[in-house]
């Protein structure tokens, strides 16, 4: 454990052993009703329900310099990905359908004390499935490690409740374009360690958690930097300073995956 000034060093001792559950809930909301007419996507399940890992594997997860709160670094895609494979043998890191920044994996140390150091993060990932892709809108994930005992306390990677997915769906195998539909993500976790320790631990250095995924979307959308404004406050700005007003209509969100 070392702390210089307001930044810290963060290691794990790569022989010890944590042990991560999954779950893929079956899918029940979704337009059209691909989960009732395609086999991969009914049958999307968890690949193993239950895994031994050596914390080397969360190493990924950890900054290679000394950081303060609220900086971030790229996790590394081997062990985020070997975590992935938990949920689905097939996960792709790459997207397939390439907008331009939205891939990557950024983590971001949220708090601190003696004892804890506590690391949110954002992955964007996809799973190929027989004749099609399903793509979540994101990952998000906890990572809790004991500074003194250099080992994992809580470790949490799943798809926020309520948000998206799509799919892109080859449906008939002679045309060369994919069908696609979406709809509300099922329950996508992978999870172990003490729960309790996100609500029994008290920080001497910390940010809110919405400020951390803040930081994080800003490192996936561009979108995400510009300062929007409510109508009616930026027509005011606008009367005040004599400028012309920027206006946009969207159809759906700019800091998620499955649209």
């Amino acid at each position: 454990m070392k702390t210089v000034g307001n930044k810290i060093t963060l290691n794990l001792i790569s022989n010890e052993k944590v042990n991560v559950k999954g779950v893929i809930a079956p899918i029940e909301d979704m337009s059209p009703n691909f989960h009732e007419e395609w086999d991969a996507l009914a049958n999307l399940r968890i690949h193993e329900p239950e895994k031994e890992y050596f914390s080397s594997v969360f190493h990924a997860f950890l900054p290679n310099n000394p950081v303060a709160v609220g900086e971030c670094w790229q996790v590394e895609e081997t062990g985020a990905l070997e975590l992935l494979r938990q949920l689905n043998p097939n996960p792709n890191l790459d997207m397939h359908i390439d907008i331009g920044d939205s891939s990557g994996l950024w983590a971001c140390l949220l708090a601190y004390n003696d004892q804890h150091a506590h690391i949110v993060f954002r992955i964007h990932a996809e799973f190929a499935l027989k004749d099609g892709w399903f793509t979540p809108s994101h990952f998000a994930g906890d990572l809790i490690i004991d500074r003194i005992n250099e080992d994992v306390v809580y470790f949490q990677q799943h798809v926020p409740d309520k948000n998206w997915f799509d799919v892109n769906w080859k449906k008939h195998k002679d045309e060369s374009g994919y069908s696609t539909g979406g709809g509300v993500c099922p329950k996508i976790e992978l999870y172990g360690g003490t729960r309790d320790v996100l609500k029994d631990t008290e920080y001497t250095a910390c940010i809110t958690r919405e400020k951390a995924e803040h930081i994080l979307i800003q490192k996936f959308y561009k979108s995400q930097r510009i300062e929007w404004l409510p109508f009616e406050e930026a027509y005011e700005i606008a009367q005040a300073e004599q400028k012309p007003i920027h206006a946009i209509s969207i159809a759906g969100p700019l800091d998620d995956e499955a649209c």
